[in-house]
Order: structure tokens, then C-alpha cells, then sequence
């Protein structure tokens, strides 16, 4: 049920993204503590963005997920930065990121929801 998507400027190799995408879906099932089996992650690169008025690499990320807390969102903040700054070289500061608690009932899955 975690969501996690994220957009960039910056080119990514499609040798490199399966390994990027892995890493974001492990991040993101250890910091919300929900298996990875539910975990779904999108990568867009090269995307035309600008953020304060400079096109220096950068990224936009929404993370969405039932339950998600303050204290989580936090956590990931950081550890998302951290991954991408190792993996991407975004400076922290060049990341926005949108995380959203959604109401179990408002999360379809294999033809229901998680209510």
C-alpha cells in the first residue's frame, strides 16, 4: 500500500534504474515498517522541472500510505535525501517531498480496499 513516486531532471541509465528502484521500494517498506510485497515505486527521469528558478538537479517525491505518521514521514524525509544525494547527487535542498496518510478505505486492492 506505500506509494512512492518519484520525479526528476536528472538522467537516469536504464541499467541503473532497476537498482535505484529497489532501493527506494527496500527504503520505503523499512521506514513504514509494511512489507515490500506492497510497495510500489515509480521513477520519471529527465523530466523538464525547475525548482527556485535553476534547473540544477532536482526532485519531486509523493510517498502515500495507509497509516502513515509524522514521526515516519520525518524518517523517510531523511532517508530519502540521503538516497538520493548518494545515488543521484540532488543536494537535500533541491528535494521537495509530499507524504499523505490515506484512510485504509480509500485504498483499493485486488478488488477491495484495505478497510
Amino acid at each position: 500500500m506505500p506509494y512512492l513516486k518519484l520525479n526528476t531532471n536528472v538522467a537516469i541509465e536504464d541499467s541503473q534504474s532497476p537498482k535505484l528502484l529497489s532501493q527506494l521500494s527496500q527504503l520505503v517498506a523499512k521506514e513504514t515498517g509494511k512489507p515490500e510485497r506492497y510497495v510500489l515505486v515509480e521513477l520519471n527521469a529527465e523530466k523538464a522541472m525547475l525548482f527556485a528558478g535553476s534547473s540544477d538537479p532536482l526532485a519531486f517525491l509523493e510517498c502515500k500510505s495507509i497509516g502513515l505518521s509524522a514521526k515516519q514521514a520525518k524518517s523517510l524525509s531523511a532517508a530519502l535525501s540521503q538516497l538520493l544525494w548518494t545515488t543521484l547527487t540532488i543536494p537535500p535542498e533541491r528535494i521537495y517531498i509530499e507524504f499523505s496518510n490515506c484512510p485504509a478505505e480509500f485504498w483499493g486492492w485486488n478488488g477491495s480496499t484495505f478497510d
